[in-house]
């Protein structure tokens, strides 16, 4: 089973002068003056959105999962939370990628507050991703954890880094999927998953 602990950090941090410093070098290079008053707190600013862009290397998707419920009257069907707005950065580029997530499992005993599969998904998505590995991460990690009796999920998003540059195409979005369990090995099962997070919705609503 892959390791919920998959993201590799420095040992050591930069500071947040360090970070603030590799701002303005970044603005000089783009041709512009750091020192100008309307640049002289951007350097801060970015590290400031940074911290919130890249929160999910702080969350623990275990700590996350870890408080279940068993209370639940024998409820064995179906558990679906769709339409969870996911705000990651592209790797490669770190432009935005824009969507949704859709979360689905079959409880084997025990249920985890729905609260905690969007905050799953936040913990992998505010990092620096691809869109694939992202849809791993999140399936395998409720897999491991929760041990259901399967699992489902898919997002669909728009990726700025190739509708603001390279190609250029507006309006394209990508839909990956990851099925375990019995959302692999029973179709029924994945076409009512499939189903319940039919949505006609545009992205980025």
């Amino acid at each position: 089973m892959r390791s919920l602990q998959s993201e590799v950090r420095p040992e050591i941090s930069p500071t947040r002068q360090e970070a603030e410093d590799a701002v303005r070098v970044l603005l000089r290079w783009a041709g512009d003056d750091p020192a100008r008053e309307g640049l002289l707190d951007t350097p801060a600013r970015v590290v400031r959105a940074y911290e919130e862009f890249f929160g999910g290397y702080k969350l623990d998707p275990r700590t996350i999962l870890a408080r279940t419920f068993s209370e639940v009257e024998g409820y064995d069907e179906m558990i679906t939370l769709k339409d969870i707005r996911l705000e990651s950065y592209c790797e490669h580029h770190m432009v935005p990628i824009i969507g949704r997530a859709h979360v689905g499992y079959i409880p084997r005993q025990r249920v985890v507050g729905i609260s905690k599969l969007a905050r799953l998904v936040d913990a992998f998505s505010r990092r620096l991703q691809i869109q694939e590995k992202l849809t791993v991460q999140i399936a395998d990690a409720l897999h491991e954890v929760l041990d259901p009796l399967g699992v489902g999920v898919v997002i669909e998003a728009s990726h700025q880094c190739m509708s603001t540059r390279g190609v250029h195409k507006q309006g394209a979005s990508m839909v990956t999927s990851r099925m375990l369990g019995t959302f692999r090995t029973d179709a029924s099962t994945r076409r009512e998953f499939l189903a319940a997070i039919a949505t006609g919705r545009p992205l980025g609503e």
